[in-house]
């Protein structure tokens, strides 16, 4: 007889007090909820504990430690990853359960996202359907590599891969200002992944990749039929690319500011 099998819905975050709540509810089917946080100041943790959530505190140094940590964290057989701005939906709720009872089932799952921007849900401009690393896996299948964002996986030796054939959804934005800030946080952490491969040599590299995004985005990926939205979507990527190199290429070309010796009264 098989036995039933176990799962750690975790959720990393900080300082989302006003999206915790419902990404909580959403994963309120398994069996462990484990709310990662980096100290919120917010009142995110003392929520996430009111719902039930078990909450582990993880000193933020990069999004791949950060994940290894959660990892470590999870009792269950099976791990299932969640941001907090993202939901688990019904459906995709029904295909894990089903999915992680199946001793046939692939070790590895990577989930699609459908994401709510700007009062409609997006259809193109390369976010629908999109996906990051895997979200469900079996524990010990697979971990991250430890660079500070858009942080890549590493399978396990031998194990197999598959993707859900349902999706949830993310809401990666409340409004405008939270989309500048959160381009300025990752522009700053991607500046170090183009610094580690060299890169960061000049403004017109800068320049030139952010060209490249906004084209790939709005016409390549077509968020022109996403509106406004999707001029917005092409607009920040194109920001964020080019402030990513421009960061590296002003530390790597950073000089010392020039001497302000103390200016007296002339004679």
């Amino acid at each position: 007889m098989t036995t039933k099998q176990t799962v750690s819905a975790y959720i990393i975050g900080f300082n989302e007090v006003d999206k915790i709540e419902a990404a909580i509810n959403s994963v309120m089917w398994a069996d462990e909820i484990i709310f990662c946080d980096s100290y919120s100041t917010d009142g995110t943790t003392e929520l996430a504990k009111e719902l039930g959530a078990k909450v582990v505190q993880i000193e933020f140094d990069g999004f791949g430690k950060l994940r290894n940590e959660a990892i470590q964290s999870c009792s269950c057989d099976w791990i299932f990853s969640l941001d907090s701005d993202e939901r688990c939906t019904p459906e995709a709720r029904d295909k894990i359960l089903k999915i992680i009872n199946d001793p046939n089932s692939e070790d590895i799952w990577k989930v699609p996202r459908r994401n709510w921007f700007m009062n409609k849900w997006i259809k193109h401009s390369g976010w629908y359907p999109n996906f990051r690393q895997p979200q469900l896996f079996r524990n010990g299948k697979m971990m991250y590599d430890n660079l500070p964002v858009h942080e890549g996986w590493i399978p396990a030796t031998g194990a197999t891969t598959n993707v859900l054939p349902a999706a949830i959804w993310q809401v990666p934005f409340w409004n405008l200002d939270e989309l500048q800030h959160k381009s300025n946080r990752y522009s700053t952490l991607g500046a170090e992944k183009v610094l580690a491969k060299g890169g960061g040599n000049s403004m017109l590299g800068a320049l030139a990749r952010s060209y490249i995004e906004f084209v790939k985005h709005y016409f390549f990926k077509l968020g022109i039929l996403d509106g406004w939205a999707g001029y917005v979507i092409a607009r920040g990527a194109a920001e964020g690319a080019f402030f990513k190199h421009a960061k590296a290429y002003d530390q790597k070309h950073k000089q010392d500011v020039p001497p302000s010796p103390p200016l007296h009264k002339e004679d």
